[in-house]
């Protein structure tokens, strides 16, 4: 692959002028081949650091910021990690680069068809391709030590939070459809920190959150957004996410 090596290089040097720092991301960026996730007609800007189309109204996301959500989830060799909007592919084989067992849902059985036959063979680790509302996570597989969400949702999804390990990181852009959205990191508190925060209106709230959400958290004890540390990183432009938990449409 000594051609698009240096073409590759080149989308890490973009990162890092986007602020990446973890050299693990960096190196992630550098192997995994992007020219191979991009529709054959825009074969010559695979390398460009811009969305692409990729048919179904949808786009393989710019490189940095591929970069930047994959920095943010904070992952580590062992981790087991949820990618919603698995799009092309490309995002999810990143992750799986820099993490134990990545799964990624699709709502678009086409695009996730495509996925799968980009993603075989590429020597860097399967990736588990499945076909769902992604607003919902993927409780069989759970729970995950991070969640990264490749579309734009009005708040964090409750189901989302549930699937996460105590500690563990859901990162997604949040905001209006048509409005301000930013990428934001959410941290799952550690069991210990709940309990010393508990009292019995916390009680309430969270088997009232457990009945409206119609899902079980994967040890028991459901997650409110309030109780998670959230951060803010920088502001972006995403498609919508579509679900139960998201936007109902794209319009």
């Amino acid at each position: 692959m000594a051609g698009p090596t240096g073409q590759l290089s080149d989308l890490v040097a973009q990162a890092r002028r986007h602020g990446v720092r973890d050299e693990a991301v960096l190196e992630a960026i550098g192997r995994v081949p992007r020219q191979r996730f991009v529709p054959r007609r825009f074969a010559a800007a695979a390398f460009d650091d811009a969305p692409l189309p990729i048919g179904e109204g949808q786009t393989i996301s710019q490189p940095a910021m591929v970069a930047m959500m994959a920095e943010a989830a904070q992952l580590s060799p062992d981790d087991r990690v949820l990618e919603v909007g698995t799009g092309s592919g490309y995002g999810a084989l990143v992750l799986r680069a820099l993490a134990g067992r990545v799964v990624t849902v699709e709502r678009r059985s086409a695009l996730a068809e495509k996925a799968r036959a980009a993603l075989a063979g590429q020597g860097l680790g399967a990736v588990e391709v499945v076909v769902g509302d992604g607003t919902l996570g993927w409780p069989a597989a759970a729970p995950y030590d991070a969640i990264v969400v490749t579309a734009a949702g009005p708040a964090p999804p409750p189901p989302l939070l549930e699937q996460l390990t105590p500690g563990g990181r859901l990162v997604m852009p949040v905001g209006s459809l048509h409005g301000e959205q930013f990428l934001m990191r959410y941290t799952r508190p550690l069991a210990a920190d709940i309990e010393n925060s508990d009292n019995a209106d916390t009680r309430h709230n969270r088997t009232a959150a457990t009945a409206d959400t119609g899902h079980v958290a994967v040890d028991g004890n459901p997650v409110l957004a309030e109780e998670c540390r959230a951060e803010r990183l920088t502001a972006v432009r995403f498609v919508p996410l579509i679900g139960a938990h998201g936007f109902k449409s794209d319009r």
